[in-house]
């Protein structure tokens, strides 16, 4: 299990209120001060992201580094999504859960807007990259992508890939055991992809289908949990003509915000 935590700018919102900044970040340790005592604590993680300032908007909207600090898309990407990429080719399953308060910038670093995509949008890019590559070199492996997207709003659980809103009697899909004792959606519309812009479009219309709620936080928050589930079938070629075939889930959750945590953290 890897751990990373991120810091992002302040929003309108915290400006207007001329909010103080109390969190610092050193290497992977994350510093946070009490602006009442200035006593200070220290939490060490896998991944400590300084993205709250210090970066330049390029020509294209990319939010890139321009101090030295910054962390950017590109390197969340490739501390943690390429791990994910690495594991599903191995044909591991892997999950990825993004969890924080309400306007704390989940949906940046797993989604993503624009030229700054997030971690879903560049594993699903890799994923057929890779796949390009190997089909150029004629290894005579086979490939297989699909995707689903729900979300779970209310303990129900809906199909964001199927584009119809929930009645409030809507009991939603029912979830069933397996043999294996993982729990599934019953009727869950998958979808086979082919290139990267297909799914780049099923995420885009999940996006739109998603419950979205004003808050005290966010006025355009997602009050749902999301689930992204890519799945990954290879059938790869040996030497001798023998096939191995690998069987790969990877699991992007974007998870709903909380507002009840205290403004002041006691020390």
């Amino acid at each position: 299990m890897v751990i990373a935590v991120r810091v992002r700018p302040f929003n309108t919102r915290e400006k207007d209120k001329d909010s103080a900044l109390i969190v610092q970040m050193r290497d992977n340790t994350t510093i946070i001060r009490n602006p009442i005592t200035n006593t200070t604590k220290n939490f060490t993680f896998d991944y400590s992201y300084w993205s709250h300032d210090g970066f330049i908007e390029n020509e294209d909207g990319y939010l890139a580094d321009n101090c030295g600090r910054y962390s950017d898309q590109q390197k969340v990407f490739d501390d943690m999504g390429k791990t994910v990429l690495k594991n599903a080719w191995q044909g591991y399953n892997v999950s990825l859960f993004a969890y924080g308060q309400t306007g704390s910038g989940k949906s940046y670093s797993v989604v993503g807007y624009d030229a700054n995509k997030g971690i879903i949008p560049m594993v699903c890019e890799g994923i057929f990259q890779e796949i390009n590559q190997k089909n150029h070199e004629k290894s005579g492996d086979q490939f297989k992508v699909e995707l689903s997207m729900v979300e779970i709003y209310n303990e129900k659980v809906r199909d964001l890939l199927e584009g119809t809103k929930m009645g409030k009697n809507d009991p939603g899909l029912k979830l069933r055991e397996d043999r294996d004792g993982r729990f599934r959606a019953t009727d869950l519309k998958i979808d086979p992809v082919f290139s990267y812009d297909h799914i780049e479009q099923l995420i885009e219309q999940g996006k739109r289908n998603r419950t979205v709620a004003a808050t005290n936080m966010n006025e355009t928050s997602s009050r749902a949990h999301t689930i992204v589930t890519i799945y990954f079938r290879q059938k790869l070629m040996g030497k001798n003509g023998e096939s191995v075939s690998r069987v790969s889930e990877i699991n992007l959750v974007d998870l709903a915000g909380s507002e009840r945590a205290k403004t002041i953290a006691k020390f």
